[in-house]
């Protein structure tokens, strides 16, 4: 048997679990203790109390010599069993209308023989009647008892409390297994501990008075129309506003608006560092547990099982129980076959329990029905609405939180069941659901950890000499940032929550913004203060859809920088057919992956000056859009996998710079066309495989630099030092041996880089030209260099490392410019000069180093 503490113990349920038990639950747990409260009462009463009593059924040829006239007064055997004593007597007493207590009598008998109505007579008759013998003594009435009771009695009658306590188990079992079961039990505690924590965390209380806070202080403005904060006025006209599709801060969540600005509320609870981290960690655990949760519905699926396991079970119940529940009865005919040890072949019992346990039997059909309705009509519930499936809709129109996110599944379903419970669980639950609530969260945590001071010691210099500021990987912008009022340029990195708002305003200075995989959202007043203000903007992302909207509406924009996935094949909304609302923009550099140039960059081709393709070597081929683009002045397109020059760049005739670095250009024939390029003075081919230059470069008459560096050259034709107004010329890295003694003509070259080739002799034409300032001679095969080295006066730079020289002209110390800082040689040739020349050349001028590079 099973002890009433070890049977209690299956439904003592961990008492943070209630939150999930609705009432059916609850109720059903109550009637499954006072069923099991039945089955072990019963059991008791069965194990004290149970058994049945036996009579012997006269033979009828016995009961034929019965006188029909002396019928009141038959014989009729008794046996007086005494209490307390250790024996039964048998006697043969007068049959009476009514027997004495301890002598049952068997129903033929009692029908026969009518009773008289008085006891005292019953007693007088006794002594002085005869009746029939029934030859059993107390033994033989025992035995024949204990073989009636498993003969005769109803299995049912035996083992009901057995069979009350199994069921209600079962129900026990099968009401608390979704809490026991490894795969649900874990998400259900880890469930139940989130939700607590959600409940009693100081960030759920001062969320939701700040919540209460801007709700009364929004209604107090609209009644009052008053505003506390003046807006910002916007020197250019209204045009080029952002429509309402562009990402700025909305009437959502914690509000912000150029028409109503942000309202700086009196927190009604103060945050400590400790209780900040902890509502961080638990937005953190909200986020995993719902990843979690969400893709399964086991839970679901695990309790609906359970319900119709109860379901079915009630049914059973009450179909097999209906049938036994009149098999208990408190007569019963008992045939033990052995009549050849008493005489007697049948015997009329009475069960003493019968009553009993059938008032017990009628109570546990009760409570079974009532348990039975209760679980149909939690199939009900569980199948009348879609519980995989949870709206937060009623605690976003009650609090400012309009961002909290449905739920499904398992997820769906604990909050469901939390419902039944409590709805302000659910409600404050939410609030670590909302992207709003945790922004917040993490912008007081940032402003408290990213002071003034702080960021004013991350401030620098940057090589344009303006003070710049770069922060990294933050959860969002610091209030403080827009106090440095005299800060240049603002870098923001890795910040998916940035906002900009309208204090940026303040911030006279800034020109320059740097975006780098950050979709910041700006505020309608900040938008028309960088519309004014900013002049260069550049803007680092993964997709065209992270380049917030409000970028294309920056008329005075001069400089773009964008760097991403710009490929037309993979994105049908091209973030480049969106520029032609910046019709102040100079610069635009894309570092991108495009075949082709977009048509629609024509918008602002007329205004462009300056523009740099680099395309990470995804070869561009459609180059036509380039005609249009009359203004440009500077065209670099690197990386592109161009095998030829493009046609296109003949028709730009206000070319001054080109630049085609890092292409598979081989040949170079179409150079001939240049000519038309009346402006153009700089040729940047570097970083291909062209390997010879034709004559025809000659008719680039304004050539002023040439870059042939990183290419396949073996020599110089004479046709490249016919260009008079040749400054720096750089053939490094090549195949190149000999240096032509036509390299004198160039009388105006300043930059001569020849690095890396097989030079092995200097001509003594190249110190003719007396303009040069930065040489670079190193690894070659040169073995001396000439004393008319001397004769270049302007010489700030000289590389010979990595040649075979042995020694350095002493002539070097009458290079009046030239400093130990710019001579880039071995140290043992160095040491090679005499002392007077390197005391020359150990000499701080002050003049600035250039290479011209």
């Amino acid at each position: 048997m099973f002890t009433l503490a070890e049977v209690a113990s299956l439904s003592d349920i961990q008492p943070t679990y209630r939150i999930l038990k609705p009432w059916w639950d609850v109720f059903m747990d109550y009637l499954a203790v006072v069923m099991l409260m039945v089955a072990i009462f019963a059991g008791t009463m069965q194990l004290t109390k149970d058994q049945v009593v036996c009579l012997p059924v006269l033979q009828s040829t016995v009961n034929s010599r019965v006188q029909p006239d002396t019928a009141g007064k038959a014989d009729f055997t008794t046996v007086e069993t005494t209490t307390g004593q250790e024996e039964a007597s048998m006697r043969t007493v007068s049959f009476a209308p009514t027997v004495t207590p301890d002598i049952p009598l068997s129903r033929a008998t009692s029908s026969q023989y009518p009773r008289t109505e008085s006891d005292q007579e019953l007693k007088k008759e006794q002594k002085d009647s005869s009746g029939r013998k029934t030859n059993l003594d107390f033994q033989q009435y025992v035995f024949i008892n204990q073989m009636c009771y498993h003969l005769a009695l109803p299995w049912y009658s035996k083992y009901f409390p057995y069979l009350v306590l199994i069921h209600t188990i079962i129900l026990i079992v099968s009401s608390n297994f979704w809490f026991k079961y490894p795969k649900t039990c874990s998400k259900i505690e880890h469930f139940v501990s989130i939700l607590g924590k959600c409940f009693e965390s100081p960030w759920t209380t001062k969320a939701l008075s700040e919540t209460a806070c801007e709700d009364s202080e929004e209604n107090k403005q609209r009644l009052t129309g008053a505003q506390s904060l003046p807006k910002y006025v916007s020197t250019s006209s209204d045009e080029g506003s952002p429509s309402a599709s562009t990402p700025m801060i909305t009437k959502s969540g914690f509000k912000f608006s150029a028409d109503k600005p942000m309202i700086e509320i009196p927190s009604v609870t103060i945050l400590d560092k400790k209780d900040g981290e902890q509502a961080k960690a638990l937005f953190e655990k909200v986020r995993k547990f719902r990843a979690h949760v969400e893709d399964s519905d086991l839970i679901y699926k695990l309790y609906v099982g359970q319900t119709v396991i109860k379901t079915v079970k009630f049914i059973f119940i009450l179909c097999y129980t209906a049938n036994f529940v009149n098999t208990i009865s408190f007569e019963h005919i008992c045939n033990p076959k052995v009549e050849h040890l008493i005489g007697y072949t049948q015997f009329e019992c009475t069960h003493n329990m019968a009553y009993m346990l059938k008032k017990l039997l009628i109570s546990y059909i009760s409570l079974i029905c009532v348990y039975g309705f209760i679980c149909l009509y939690t199939l009900f519930w569980l199948f009348r609405i879609p519980l995989k499936e949870y709206s937060f809709e009623k605690v976003r129109e009650e609090s400012s939180f309009s961002d909290i996110p449905d739920v499904k599944n398992d997820f769906a379903f604990l909050l469901h069941m939390v419902d039944q419970y409590d709805q302000l669980y659910s409600k404050r639950f939410g609030v670590f659901l909302s992207e709003v609530s945790e922004n917040k969260l993490r912008g007081i945590s940032l402003n408290h950890e990213w002071t003034y001071e702080k960021l004013r010691q991350h401030v620098s210099r940057n090589a344009q000499d303006k003070q710049e500021l770069h922060l990294f990987m933050l959860s969002g912008v610091p209030d403080a940032v827009f106090d440095l009022t005299d800060l240049d340029v603002l870098k923001l990195e890795l910040i998916p929550e940035a906002k900009i708002t309208a204090k940026i305003s303040q911030m006279t200075n800034l020109q320059e913004l740097h975006l780098y995989h950050c979709p910041a959202k700006v505020e309608q007043t900040a938008f028309s203060f960088l519309r004014d203000h900013l002049r260069c903007l550049h803007v680092k992302f993964t997709d065209v859809a992270e380049i917030p909207a409000w970028v294309y509406l920056l008329k005075t924009l001069r400089e773009l920088y964008l760097i991403g996935n710009l490929n037309s094949e993979n994105n049908k909304m091209i973030g480049l057919e969106s520029l032609r609302e910046l019709r102040h923009l100079k610069i635009l550099h894309v570092k991108s992956n495009l075949t082709k140039i977009p048509p629609n960059i024509t918008d602002v081709a007329p205004h462009l000056t300056k523009l740099v393709i680099h395309n990470d070597g995804t070869k561009l081929v459609v180059l036509n859009s380039l005609k249009k683009m009359t203004n440009v002045a500077e065209l670099e397109l690197q990386n592109c996998e161009l095998e030829r020059i493009p046609h296109a760049i003949f028709s730009l005739s206000n070319l001054q710079e080109l630049d085609l670095k890092s292409n598979s250009i081989r040949t170079i024939e179409e150079i001939i066309s240049f000519q038309h390029l009346k402006r153009l003075t700089c040729l940047k081919l570097w970083h291909n495989k062209i390997v010879s230059i034709p004559s025809s470069i000659t008719h680039i008459k304004n050539l002023e630099s040439l870059y042939l560096s990183n290419n396949k050259l073996e020599t110089l034709p004479a046709a490249v030092f016919s260009l008079q107004k040749l400054r720096c010329l750089d053939v490094s890295y090549n195949s190149i041996a000999v240096i032509p003694v036509e390299i004198g003509l160039l009388q105006n070259l300043q930059h001569f880089h020849i690095t890396g080739n097989k030079v092995d002799v200097l001509p003594k034409q190249l110190f003719k030209c007396v303009k040069l300032r930065t040489l670079s001679l190193g690894q070659n095969c040169i073995t001396s260099i000439p004393d008319k080295v001397s004769q270049l006066l302007q010489l700030t730079y000289l590389e010979l490392k990595g040649n075979c020289l042995d020694r350095l002209p002493a002539t070097l110390g009458q290079c009046q410019l030239l400093r130990k800082s710019g001579l880039v040689v071995e140290d043992h040739l160095f040491d090679t000069l005499p002392s007077e020349v390197k005391e020359v050349l150990n000499q701080d001028t002050g003049i600035p180093f250039a290479n011209g590079i």
